[in-house]
């Protein structure tokens, strides 16, 4: 049975750390009988019954003798829901500066910490990271870190003033960091991966600059200043992960921009109820919701009354071709990856279509209900990556 402790996974007793022949083995054995025989194939399909597994989330109880209570004040749930605010949300918002801000005695205790907070933040990273391949798991989750604790301090804040405040020391650090001194746990992981990788300083500056940005504006004019955004909030990632790849030139840069921006642009057609009735945030440009006679009460109006008219549908899939564009000029990155990282970085790009495919099946309504993707459809396009996985281990 799947168990989590001290930030490592574990099945039936095993430790899931790497694709070791011998352990899928026996978990191909134990689970789905013994009459698998070519070796590459076993391993794929135990694969595929690990994975699957943990994506419909069954965890009964474990036999690893260490597993505890996480205790870390990052592991809070989000504080806001589809419900509406968490009444703890001030204490929360502390616990997460507190806990961004504090200091490490050793770089140990910072990766422990860092791996934790990808781990509980997003349901789904033990599985994700459990794709890549073992020698970049503790980079992922630092880079990772780095980019939650950002979000947090940002979305976490009791009010943009606090937030600013929080933001700017955070920004300060990442300099500090790069000048050489590291005390809390987030840079101390960091800088190691800043180190071996050679990371330029400014992929950082730029995502801080857009939580920045998050507080001093909720509304945009036009589609350049939304796509001039994402340039900050979404680019960088992408190319922090070929930086991690051993990638440094501006075509892959330039390309692996596209695919990011089309996530980000997914994600906002995913949120735009819950945008504007948790943050008061609208993404759909003015200029857009003008050429489809669209205007911000009628988006209130029909969220509050539960509907969503034509002219809201067509702005919705106005939008969601345009972000469609961005993942085909991006999809010219994959051949040009190591066969070694690229079914892994073909998620990002699998994953904001299947979105965009859940905001049509829903006829482009996204002020009634959030489009999501089931767990058996993240089982499957994580499942699809598998292939291509094995052939980057095996060759």
């Amino acid at each position: 049975m799947w168990t989590k402790a001290d930030s490592v996974t574990w099945f039936d007793g095993f430790k899931i750390e790497s694709f070791d022949p011998e352990i899928m083995g026996r978990l191909a054995r134990r689970h789905r009988g013994s009459r698998i025989a070519i070796p590459g194939i076993r391993r794929l399909r135990a694969e595929r019954q690990v994975i699957g597994r943990a994506l419909r989330g069954r965890q009964p109880r474990g036999r690893h003798p260490s597993r505890r209570k996480n205790t870390m004040a990052l592991t809070a749930t989000p504080i806001s829901t589809a419900s509406g605010e968490n009444p703890a949300e001030h204490a929360i918002a502390k616990n997460v500066a507190e806990a961004a801000f504090a200091r490490v005695d050793s770089l140990d205790q910072a990766q422990a910490r860092t791996r934790e907070l990808a781990h509980s933040h997003y349901e789904n990273f033990s599985v994700v990271s459990f794709l890549l391949p073992k020698h970049l798991r503790q980079d992922f989750c630092n880079i990772y870190a780095f980019c939650r604790t950002a979000d947090d301090l940002g979305d976490e804040s009791p009010d943009p003033a606090a937030a600013m405040a929080g933001l700017a020391r955070f920004k300060q650090q990442t300099r500090d960091c790069y000048a050489g001194r590291a005390e809390t746990a987030v840079f101390v992981a960091l800088r190691q991966t800043i180190a071996r990788y050679d990371i330029p300083i400014e992929p950082f500056i730029d995502l801080i600059e857009a939580f920045e940005q998050d507080q001093r504006i909720n509304r945009y004019d036009t589609f350049e200043q939304l796509v001039d955004y994402c340039r900050r909030s979404a680019n960088p990632v992408g190319r922090l992960v070929l930086y991690m790849a051993g990638y440094r030139d501006p075509q892959r840069q330039l390309l692996s921009d596209q695919t990011c921006t089309g996530l980000q642009l997914a994600n906002f057609w995913q949120d735009v109820r819950r945008d504007l009735q948790n943050i008061d945030r609208i993404y759909l440009p003015r200029d857009s919701m003008a050429r489809f006679a669209v205007s911000e009460e009628s988006l209130k109006e029909q969220i509050a009354a539960g509907r969503c008219d034509e002219n809201a549908r067509k702005l919705i899939q106005f939008e969601v071709e345009r972000a469609e564009g961005f993942f085909d000029r991006g999809a010219a990155l994959l051949p040009l990856l190591d066969s070694g990282i690229r079914p892994q970085i073909s998620l990002f790009s699998a994953g904001g279509r299947a979105i965009l495919k859940a905001i049509r099946r829903r006829g482009f309504d996204t002020l009634t209900g959030r489009p999501t993707l089931s767990k058996w459809q993240k089982g499957r396009l994580m499942l699809g990556a598998l292939p291509g996985l094995l052939i980057g281990k095996l060759f």
